[in-house]
């Protein structure tokens, strides 16, 4: 049956059209009533790979299919019907993978193979399996207008983006990831559609009138119909898909008054399908509240999601790393803030944020467990987000690189790496966009330009998201990987993730058991030993070797440059860091 969510349309017709978009047939829906009102049905829907599109009133304009699976030629064209059971999975015998003891590797399609396809991803998932990880998680693949994008301003939701491959080629890859033992997470943006190619508003009220969050206007959750849309995308994913989880894209700007939040609602739906199908499915949010209400069941009054992304985590360890104290990073340079997003996630957990110039944030109930909070030193946005979009690379020396491998890989919550991290890669990843529209692309590039440049950045420094070879840049240089630092530090990621799987303590998901005591300094300059059980992580960011008082005997398990070992004491040098099997103190 052919049904569409259609409120403001008058009359409603299906047009079939063939690859040049030549009119073969088209008929009218029918307007469905009482609690059905705002849809239009109308017989069979349109045949595997058959195009299609809907034409609203009187116009001769065709529209996308706001369901679209497929659309071959851009987000502008016809859509064309795709059969997701036509697929022949091999993963019958996988049963998933829990969050809890995972590595999360974070890549965008576009920009990990030199091909920027769905199918050279495949080709590589080899390498991320020897690696160590997880957990894939794909930057957004919905349809966008354009050839590349960080694929957050999709518009079409149900529609796998073209130039990646399309739907067919996402099915071959989870089923290849399945196959090596990967969980794939996909990123979802379900708080703002992108600014080109959104016919939603003309089918109905998919967006809110006068209420705007940061990208636009927001999605309108008070109606029934769209709730259903971002819902049953959400399961798509999972069901037709395979996929294994969902990271859900800032969901503070998904504005509900309802009494169940769309968040609990999906989590809800969700579970169901875990349960039915028999395998893990996982909901991360993306939130800048500090809110555990996220993370707590539903029988404690929260919304039940598995987990979410720490900011907190990372710019406590970003200012000790870079002793960058400029905006939000001001308040981390407290002497307690590693100490504080060890022990308890959150640095802001009621307390004053300058940047926000109010309190902020909510502390989290000591029985919710480490894992549910996801770490990082580099994501897309925090590097993206820069001007230049300067990984941490190009400030710190590989020695340090080291140290923060060191410091996300034994940490409590589930830590997350981003593409090429694991090398120290030197390629930027940079804002880019590829607009087909000239003006769009001119306001695009004047607003970023201006944006820094209102921070106090050249604007000749600053990328034009508009230049192609702002997008090239981008794309990871793979035969870095082989050579010298590159592949060092490489070699520490892997052994890092195996000690994590070998040793319980660093999996241990009871924040009391992780203490850190903090040596006296700057923030980039300082000393620490965080104690998770008996393993102990020293670190020394200081320019002179530290000595720590040792338990006799005391053993090395890792390290990134070799100390001196005493009888009763080991001495770490200067952006080095150690992982003991001993209780150490600094002195």
């Amino acid at each position: 049956m052919n049904e569409v969510w259609a409120p403001h349309a008058h009359r409603l017709r299906i047009r079939h059209v063939d690859d040049h978009g030549a009119t073969l047939d088209e008929r009218d829906l029918a307007p469905a009533t009482g609690d059905r009102a705002g849809w239009w049905t109308g017989g069979l829907g349109p045949a595997d790979g058959e195009r299609y599109g809907y034409v609203i009133d009187d116009a001769d304009t065709l529209r996308p299919d706001p369901r679209s699976r497929r659309q071959p030629d851009g987000v502008h064209g016809a859509s064309a019907a795709f059969a997701p059971d036509a697929f022949a999975w091999t993963d019958a015998e996988w049963t998933g993978r829990q969050l809890a003891g995972g590595v999360i590797y974070e890549l965008h399609v576009g920009t990990f193979t030199p091909e920027g396809t769905l199918d050279a991803l495949s080709g590589r998932l080899d390498y991320l399996a020897d690696l160590g990880v997880t957990h894939v998680e794909l930057l957004p693949v919905n349809a966008f207008n354009g050839t590349w994008n960080w694929g957050y301003d999709g518009v079409l939701w149900y529609a796998v983006h073209e130039a990646y491959g399309g739907p067919s080629a996402y099915q071959r890859f989870v089923d290849a990831a399945h196959a090596l033992g990967l969980a794939v997470i996909q990123d979802v943006v379900y708080n703002h559609l992108g600014p080109s190619g959104n016919y939603l508003p003309e089918f109905g009220p998919y967006l809110r009138d006068g209420r705007r969050n940061a990208w636009g206007e927001s999605v309108n959750l008070d109606e029934d119909a769209v709730r259903a849309y971002i819902i049953d995308n959400a399961l798509m994913w999972l069901d037709d898909y395979h996929v294994d989880g969902l990271r859900l894209d800032a969901v503070h700007a998904l504005h509900d008054d309802r009494p169940v939040h769309i968040l609990q609602e999906l989590a809800t739906g969700v579970d169901a399908l875990s349960a039915h199908q028999g395998r893990p499915l996982t909901l991360i949010a993306e939130s800048d509240l500090n809110d555990p209400r996220l993370v707590l069941p539903r029988e404690a009054n929260g919304y039940g999601l598995t987990a979410q992304w720490s900011d907190d985590w990372h710019h406590a360890v970003h200012v000790a790393l870079t002793g960058d104290t400029t905006g939000y990073y001001a308040d981390f340079a407290d002497a307690d803030a590693v100490k504080k997003v060890y022990g308890g996630g959150f640095f802001h957990d009621g307390t004053y944020s300058s940047f926000r110039g109010r309190h902020h944030g909510h502390p989290i109930p000591p029985a919710v467990p480490a894992w549910r909070l996801v770490t990082f030193t580099q994501d897309h946005d925090q590097i993206g987000n820069r001007a230049a979009g300067d990984r941490l690379s190009t400030t710190l020396s590989p020695d340090r690189l080291a140290v923060a491998a060191v410091l996300t890989l034994t940490a409590p919550g589930t830590p997350m790496l981003f593409m090429g991290e694991e090398w120290g890669a030197t390629t930027p990843w940079q804002f880019f966009t590829s607009h087909p529209e000239a003006e769009l692309g001119r306001l695009t590039a004047e607003g970023r330009i201006a944006e820094f440049a209102g921070m106090g950045w050249d604007p000749a420094q600053v990328p034009d998201p508009q230049d192609p070879r702002t997008f090239t840049r981008s794309k990871l240089d793979w035969p870095q990987l082989d050579q010298g630092a590159h592949a060092r530090l490489h070699d520490l990621h892997r052994r890092l993730i195996i000690l994590r799987r070998q040793r319980s303590e660093l999996t241990d998901p009871n924040t009391a058991a992780t203490s850190v005591e903090v040596g006296d300094g700057p923030p980039d300059a300082r000393a620490y030993r965080i104690s998770r059980g008996s393993v102990q992580i020293l670190v020394n960011l200081s320019s002179a070797p530290v000595r720590f008082d040792a338990s006799d005997p005391h053993h090395v398990l890792l390290a990134t440059r070799t100390p001196r070992s005493f009888r009763r004491a080991i001495e770490v040098e200067p952006d080095s860091a150690i992982i003991l099997d001993a209780r150490s103190t600094p002195r």
